[in-house]
């Protein structure tokens, strides 16, 4: 048997990606864990990662790296490239950041699941510079924001084969890193949930409160709008800018648990987001309690939603949203089961096991054969 070893970017908050990586070590269990550094507790650990322990790079000792993870940016290539992978034959990196860089060996066989090329290297980078508090900030951003775009562009020739998360990545790929890839889609609880028969009254948007999401725009649309009800909910380095002067209206509750995620999805008018993404599992995820959402007309939601199961946005505009969402809350659209449930259903756990396992074992397979 060939040794295996998958590399995720890190372990801290539970989400879409590590999703994936659970499913990466359900196909193949006896993989070992690498990642820049690993915060999980037990009960992700035993969820995400079967009990695993990780081998991290040296961020894992830096003393603040926990809670202030994303001001360590400019170091994540090199503390990548420490990661000793000598000793096995094939790699396997769950990638959105530098995890796709790892080096290897000329005889070392690199499939990557590409969630995204690095964001703030890439088309994302002016969202993140809009909300720099100083010019100084914005300056020192964009100076490492341009090396680690060259980086992740000349990393990207130590992965034998890209998997893309969804077409729109799949295009990023060929944008930036000039290589073909895959696209095997994430696998998502697709399965058709029982739903209160009571009135959905309030919206809900849950996500990382990070750049990206917009969620502050998201806010400022609900401002405009105090005759409707927001609930958000979610943690991340935005949490202070959004909560700050909340309207009457908007209710934040934190980092929610599952269980409680699935108890607002069921019960939530509509599920809201404003991001670019690159698939979008937890709009997915909202469509199987047949919860319409409400998104911007770009990125992975143009392929995960259809005008059977939610309304979009033109552009990423507080204007555009509040139009929207009111003609929505006006309109007399009925969305039923069955066009939600048709909608999800390829995005299921048992599609993506099989897809991925038949992409990386046949280029095992044949990388074997070779040697």
């Amino acid at each position: 048997m060939p040794k295996i070893a998958l590399v995720h970017d890190w372990f801290n908050e539970a989400g879409g990606a590590e999703k994936v990586v659970r499913e990466i070590l359900y196909c193949y269990p006896e993989a070992d864990v690498f990642c820049l550094f690993d915060f999980f507790n037990k009960e992700n650990r035993d969820y995400y990662l079967f009990g695993k322990k990780t081998h991290r790079s040296f961020i894992q000792r830096i003393p603040f790296a926990k809670q202030r993870y994303r001001n360590l940016f400019p170091l994540f290539p090199f503390a990548i490239e420490t990661l000793d992978l000598k000793d096995y034959d094939i790699i396997i990196s769950s990638s959105s950041c530098v995890a796709k860089g790892i080096k290897r060996k000329p005889d070392q066989l690199h499939i990557s699941y590409c969630h995204s090329p690095a964001r703030y290297a890439w088309d994302l980078k002016e969202d993140y510079l809009r909300v720099a508090k100083t010019k100084a900030t914005k300056i020192v951003l964009t100076y490492f924001f341009e090396k680690l775009r060259k980086w992740d562009f000349k990393s990207s020739n130590r992965v034998d084969f890209f998997i893309a998360n969804s077409v729109f990545v799949q295009d990023r790929i060929k944008k930036y890193f000039e290589r073909e890839s895959t696209v095997v889609y994430p696998p998502v609880d697709v399965e058709m949930k029982e739903i209160t028969q009571s009135p959905r009254q309030v919206y809900v948007s849950v996500s990382r409160l990070v750049t990206y999401k917009n969620v502050d725009l998201i806010v400022e649309a609900f401002r405009q709008m105090p005759e409707l009800k927001l609930e958000i909910a979610g943690d991340g380095p935005m949490r202070k800018r959004i909560t700050k002067n909340l309207p009457s209206n908007v209710t934040y509750l934190g980092y929610i648990d599952d269980t409680t995620k699935r108890l607002k999805l069921s019960q939530a008018k509509a599920f809201i987001a404003a991001a670019t993404e690159d698939f979008g599992i937890s709009i997915v995820e909202a469509q199987s309690y047949c919860t319409p959402v409400i998104i911007p007309a770009v990125g992975g939601y143009k392929e995960t939603v259809n005008q059977n199961t939610g309304m979009f946005f033109q552009q990423k505009t507080v204007e555009d949203m509040i139009a929207t969402i009111r003609a929505f809350h006006s309109g007399n659209k009925v969305f039923t089961r069955d066009h939600f449930e048709e909608n999800i259903k390829p995005y299921c756990v048992e599609r993506f096991r099989s897809e991925l396992k038949a992409f990386i074992d046949e280029k095992i397979s044949l990388h074997l054969a070779s040697k």
